[in-house]
């Protein structure tokens, strides 16, 4: 092949990112290896950004809140609810109950997802008046008190 050929064929060469006089096949193998590294470290920092982005995300949520009513005395905790209206507030695993402005009630829990949705609000209560679970229209999750 004369030499007028062979710079043809380079000068036809898609995959080099340098111009084709100024490296040979081992530096192109070489340049090509550095891209990829650039790539994957571009794809590392990508990632981490994003993980850190989705941590910082419950922190922005709003806490849940819903009006609960009972029709019997209750226990929440360590509080003695009387029948009535109150305030139920949950964020994330503490919820607090108020009526009006005062808290009369605070307990720990935890939210649990059930195969079929509620068909309206209701607070599940057991035998010795304590409050098991609250369920809310709609949704199938509902919150599930610790004590």
């Amino acid at each position: 092949m004369s030499s007028r050929a062979r710079v043809l064929v380079r000068l036809m060469r898609v995959n080099s990112p340098l111009p084709v006089a100024a490296c040979g096949a081992a530096d192109s193998i070489l340049i090509e290896r550095k891209l990829t590294r650039m790539k994957t470290n571009s794809f590392v920092r990508g990632m981490a950004l994003l993980a850190a982005l989705a941590m910082t995300i419950p922190v922005f949520a709003k806490p849940f809140t819903k009006t609960i009513t009972f029709s019997q005395t209750a226990k929440l905790g360590k509080s003695e609810l009387k029948s009535g209206e109150y305030r139920l507030e949950i964020d994330g695993t503490k919820a607090t109950v108020q009526k009006g402005k005062q808290v009369v009630a605070e307990s720990e829990g935890r939210w649990e997802d059930r195969s079929a949705k509620s068909a309206y609000d209701s607070v599940l209560i057991g035998e010795n008046g304590q409050v098991k679970e609250v369920r809310f229209a709609g949704q199938a999750r509902v919150f599930v008190f610790s004590e």
